[in-house]
């Protein structure tokens, strides 16, 4: 599998996270700001939450981290918070803002 073909998977089983509290999926949300593949299938995530109080601030980078896992022939996933730059609505894809109501 090329790098491409994994960030792509990456990206799917990332879709499958939502935030409890809004029935859009993390990656449409605009909570994840990078995803890197480096050498022997090793993923790195830098992502955020809607706020740093959120409840699910652990579960949700966790569940992150265990759907990438499932994806074969990962070796290891890093998963990084931050909250610089903060979260904010405009960060949504088109989808979420259209399913949440925004447009």
């Amino acid at each position: 599998m090329s790098e491409l073909e994994l960030k792509e998977e990456v990206i799917k089983a990332i879709k499958e996270v939502y935030d409890p509290e809004i029935p859009v999926n993390v990656y449409e949300l605009g909570l994840i700001y990078d995803i890197k593949i480096f050498p022997v299938n090793n993923v790195y995530v830098l992502m955020t939450l809607t706020s740093p109080s959120c409840p699910s601030a652990e579960a949700i980078p966790a569940e992150i981290e265990g759907k990438i896992k499932e994806i074969e022939g990962i070796s290891d996933v890093s998963i990084e918070l931050t909250f610089d730059p903060p979260y904010s609505q405009d960060m949504m894809s088109e989808v979420a803002k259209l399913e949440l109501g925004f447009m």
